[in-house]
C-alpha cells in the first residue's frame, strides 16, 4: 500500500512580535515528521511581523504545524509551496 506524505510546506504567516522568530522555528522543528525550518522576515509592522515559513521533513502533519502556530499566537495565511511523495508501507 502507498500512502502520501507532505515532504515541505513553504508558509504565510502572521506573528505577533513575539515569540521571537528563532523561538517559533525551535518549536516547529520539535514536531514529529519535521527534519528543518526555515524562517524569513517579509514585513514589519507596529504590532505584527509577515513571516515565510519554509517546512521541511519526512512526513509533516500540517495540522501539528497549524495547532503549533495557533497556540503561539500566529495566523497561517496561506500555504504557498507543498511537495508530497509516496510512503511505502
Amino acid at each position: 500500500m502507498v500512502n502520501p506524505v507532505i515532504k515541505k510546506l513553504v508558509l504565510d504567516v502572521l506573528k505577533p512580535h513575539e515569540p521571537p522568530i528563532d523561538e517559533l522555528a525551535s518549536k516547529l522543528a520539535s514536531l514529529d515528521g519535521v527534519d528543518h525550518v526555515s524562517i524569513s522576515l517579509a514585513e514589519i509592522d507596529q504590532s505584527t511581523e509577515s513571516v515565510k515559513i519554509i517546512i521541511d521533513g519526512s512526513d509533516i502533519r500540517i495540522d501539528s504545524v497549524r495547532r503549533t502556530l495557533e497556540e503561539l499566537g500566529a495566523a497561517m495565511h496561506s500555504v504557498d509551496e507543498v511537495a508530497v511523495a509516496k510512503k511505502r508501507k
